[in-house]
């Protein structure tokens, strides 16, 4: 953003080869790479933003438009979508995604995260809901988890937080229903867990990994698919 508050997509020209021209291309790429944000950040080059055109952003038209192609890869559920990165939304590759959960769960699935003290009751009211059922809209979580006026504090940091942590991933974008069915207003997340996404056998499939060395892996990966990108930058935006 500059100094009017007008946002400056840094992207490749249309005319550039390595350019990522689709949604199925970019599926291919997630696949390839394992993790990448979707806008530009602290490290050089790992982006969505970096290697589109920057003329097609909230254009609306499906085809063309990275943020609408956010909604679609969500939606296929063919990699994992989320704040994953310092907070920021991202894409994570389904072969990779055990690592990830791993290392930022420290190994724990949330039941025993709670049991042993690691886990907020904030945290603990949102997934308990998804004992209930499998996928919530986000104004359903924040409802029904007792966030709002009067209520628990901080959801979007809360919600947040159980993205970072490898719990909660966004599954698709939908609007509301009125009485008679009909969609209105803008599409809205919703969430599930990446054990309903992808299988918990796949989900878990890292936990007998230490931690450190899935972080370790991911580093490895991330280095060498983003060879320009710096170290202190890379931990900005993975975690140390």
């Amino acid at each position: 953003m500059d100094e009017q508050d007008v946002w400056i997509m840094h992207g490749l020209p249309w005319d550039d080869p390595l350019r990522i021209c689709t949604p199925e291309a970019l599926t291919r790429w997630i696949d390839e790479v394992g993790f990448l944000p979707l806008f530009r950040n602290a490290a050089k080059g790992f982006s969505v933003e970096e290697h589109v055109f920057d003329g097609l952003w909230w254009t609306g038209d499906p085809a063309e438009d990275p943020w609408m192609w956010r909604e679609q890869l969500a939606r296929e559920g063919h990699v994992a979508y989320g704040r994953f990165f310092g907070g920021k939304m991202g894409f994570i590759s389904r072969e990779w995604f055990p690592h990830f959960a791993n290392w930022r769960r420290d190994g724990y699935d949330f039941d025993a995260r709670w049991e042993d003290a690691k886990a907020s009751m904030r945290e603990k009211k949102i997934m308990d809901l998804f004992l209930q059922r499998e996928e919530w809209y986000t104004w359903q979580l924040k409802a029904e988890a007792g966030f709002g006026k009067g209520g628990e504090k901080n959801f979007s940091g809360i919600l947040t937080a159980l993205q970072m942590e490898g719990y909660l991933v966004v599954r698709d974008f939908r609007q509301r229903r009125n009485r008679k069915g009909a969609p209105y207003g803008m599409p809205i997340s919703v969430y599930i867990t990446p054990e309903t996404l992808f299988s918990e056998e796949h989900v878990r499939s890292a936990y007998d990994t230490d931690p450190q060395v899935s972080k370790r892996l991911i580093y490895e990966q991330v280095r060498r698919c983003f060879p320009e990108a710096e170290e202190k930058a890379l931990q900005h935006v993975l975690g140390k």
